[in-house]
């Protein structure tokens, strides 16, 4: 299946979808920025230098894990343990993973990997903006949602 496909299978169009896929990416951006700004600002606070690319993947590895658990504790208010932490654990990876990769991208394009003030808003931007395309088209298509 080709990307004319794609565009031509769904409408793009719906005010309604992009709402809960904009909620959703929004929910999932809150979690993996916790884990993500968390990890860079501790190694930024570290007395030793780290590489940078180290610190990185770390960030994604913590975002990817603080976003399932953030989804674990918002599903767990309305269903079990364990089939909230089957969903949080479910959830698009794809999604999750452009997400930290465009924050951490913007990062260490913008300010060479250092966790500042001004590059924050941008980072955000960057994790939100990147993943929620995807995010509409499995709620569209699939009626699935990272969340």
């Amino acid at each position: 299946m080709g990307i004319l496909d794609i565009r031509e299978s769904i409408s793009w169009t719906c005010k309604p979808t992009w709402k809960t896929a904009s909620k959703n990416t929004l929910w999932c951006l809150l979690g993996c920025s916790i884990g993500d700004f968390g990890t860079i600002f501790l190694f930024q606070m570290a007395a030793e230098p780290y590489p940078i690319l180290w610190v990185m993947s770390l960030a994604i590895i913590n975002g990817l894990i603080t976003s399932i658990m953030l989804e674990t504790f918002i599903l767990s208010r309305q269903m079990d343990f364990n089939n909230a932490l089957k969903t949080a654990t479910g959830m698009s990876l794809v999604s999750m993973i452009s997400m930290e990769l465009a924050m951490n991208t913007v990062d260490v394009i913008l300010a060479g990997g250092v966790l500042v003030w001004w590059v924050i808003p941008i980072m955000l931007f960057a994790g939100f903006i990147t993943p929620l395309p995807y995010n509409y088209y499995r709620l569209k298509k699939y009626g699935k949602s990272c969340h």
